[in-house]
């Protein structure tokens, strides 16, 4: 997805820039004459090579007006980490093209303009349906995926601005005041100065979490991990050598994990790239992080 204002800002990507220029002089149109355009470009088309479509195959680029009723919506929705599934008429009759629905996850209709899409057959995933003379685009969009660090501590500050660089949302949890501070975390998404069970209360883990546990200390570590593991987080990570893994493995086997829970744990914490400092142990991590959610 890609958006273009009348100043001619651009955020996002629809090709990795083959096509942007041609899609930026339709936004433009658009923008003039309020009138959505659908674009098609094909490796056969003479002005695939004019436009950069030289690496082969087809795109489809529907460029529309956004409309504020769906939007703002949606944007509250992807900052409170809830994802929602937006369909869009991209072939039909005229005072129907554009015409867009806002649904969750279950199908339920949050906000639609020029009235509803009958939307009963749609999944959750990315596909064009046809109902009679219209086409309709079902684009799920998730919540940005986020990494909860457990610990202040100076690796998360180099994990903070890494993760930032990759659209993660970033969380820090600490409990211990001088090491949760702003002043540590000035670019951090959340920063909760509590122990982790009322923290993730306040924040609930989901299927768009990450867990990378840091603080060295059992007494806030282990609490953040049981939890961690017995929720739906994508990836749960821990700091320590082999021996403090070892030593936590027994206190969470004791605290009633079974083994086939802590299997889900990522100890020692990050890939083996022989990392010393906080920033090349930030990328470890990192890499870790983002294998398990691309997976």
């Amino acid at each position: 997805m890609m958006a273009i204002n009348e100043r001619g800002w651009i955020a996002g990507s629809v090709s990795g820039g083959c096509v942007e220029g041609a899609v930026i002089q339709a936004a433009k149109e658009v923008l003039k004459t309020q009138q959505p355009q659908r674009l098609h470009f094909g490796v056969a088309d003479e002005t695939a090579w004019d436009v950069g479509l030289a690496c082969g195959g087809k795109i489809d680029i529907f460029v529309q007006l956004v409309q504020e009723k769906i939007i703002e919506p949606l944007l509250l929705r992807l900052k409170s980490d809830q994802s929602s599934i937006l369909s869009t008429v991209i072939q039909g009759p005229e005072k129907s093209l554009g015409s867009q629905q806002l649904t969750d996850e279950d199908g339920e209709v949050l906000a639609s303009s020029n009235g509803s899409i009958d939307l009963s057959s749609v999944g959750n995933q990315p596909e064009i349906i046809s109902i009679r003379d219209t086409e309709i685009f079902v684009n799920p969009l998730s919540a940005s995926p986020t990494l909860i660090m457990i610990g202040g501590v100076h690796i998360a500050i180099a994990l903070t601005e890494l993760a930032h660089t990759l659209d993660f949302r970033t969380v820090i949890i600490d409990p211990r005041k001088a090491f949760g501070t702003t002043e540590r975390f000035p670019t951090v998404d959340e920063l909760i100065q509590k122990w982790p069970q009322p923290a993730f209360e306040q924040h609930p883990l989901n299927s768009s979490s990450a867990v990378a546990s840091l603080s060295h200390d059992p007494k806030i570590d282990d609490p953040a991990l049981i939890a961690a593991l017995n929720s739906s987080a994508f990836y749960v990570g821990a700091l320590g050598s082999m021996k403090t893994q070892e030593k936590r493995r027994q206190r969470l086997l004791k605290a009633g994990l079974s083994d086939e829970t802590l299997a889900r744990l990522h100890a020692p914490i990050g890939v083996e790239i022989g990392a010393e400092t906080p920033e090349e142990i930030a990328l470890a991590i990192m890499a870790q992080v983002i294998a398990a959610y691309r997976s």
